[in-house]
């Protein structure tokens, strides 16, 4: 939920943290213009415990009017790590949008190369930016490393993307195609 606000400018949105109870926001885009709003802390907060609010289509609410958005960027205090500001990005079913979205490794602890091998494992990336339609944006890219070796990594062409899903990266090209995780051996 959020409340529309008039009150524009460094000055309005510092008096909005400082009683805190509110955190400035924008939503924009869609062919729309943008729109100052306030955010309630405690929502947000328990909005931000899950996972799938920095990757998937939100409804905002502001007065009787909900907009499809996205979370396009979570301002922070550099101190508190309290939000000082978010940006929504509103979307649209019939229009490609590009977002990261996290990677989750999945059985490590039963991977060959770190239980037979004794290798340790490397992530070496946390998320992926990933392009689709709205309808098609994953909650997160699994990737199983139950049968990965010492030596061996995962690579973002190998990751299973669900159907109409790609990678902004590999649209680059093949040069693109860095490691994901890797299974490295142990140092003496």
């Amino acid at each position: 939920s959020a409340e529309a606000r008039q009150d524009v400018g460094k000055g309005a949105s510092r008096r909005l943290r400082r009683a805190g109870e509110s955190i400035p926001a924008v939503i924009y885009g869609g062919g729309k213009a943008p729109q100052s709003i306030t955010l309630n802390v405690n929502q947000l907060g328990k909005a931000m415990q899950s996972d799938a609010f920095y990757s998937q289509v939100l409804s905002v609410v502001i007065g009787a009017e909900t907009e499809q958005a996205v979370v396009r960027d979570l301002q922070r205090h550099p101190v508190n790590e309290r939000v000082t500001h978010v940006d929504f990005l509103r979307v649209r079913a019939d229009q490609i949008l590009q977002v990261s979205v996290p990677i989750h490794f999945q059985n490590e602890d039963q991977c060959v190369g770190v239980k037979v091998g004794g290798g340790s494992i490397e992530h070496l990336l946390n998320e992926v930016e990933i392009a689709c339609l709205p309808g098609n944006l994953p909650e997160f890219i699994g990737v199983d490393l139950t049968s990965l070796n010492v030596g061996q990594s995962v690579h973002l062409s190998d990751l299973v993307l669900p159907e109409g899903v790609t990678i902004v990266a590999l649209a680059q090209g093949s040069d693109h195609d860095q490691s994901v995780v890797s299974v490295r051996a142990a140092r003496a």
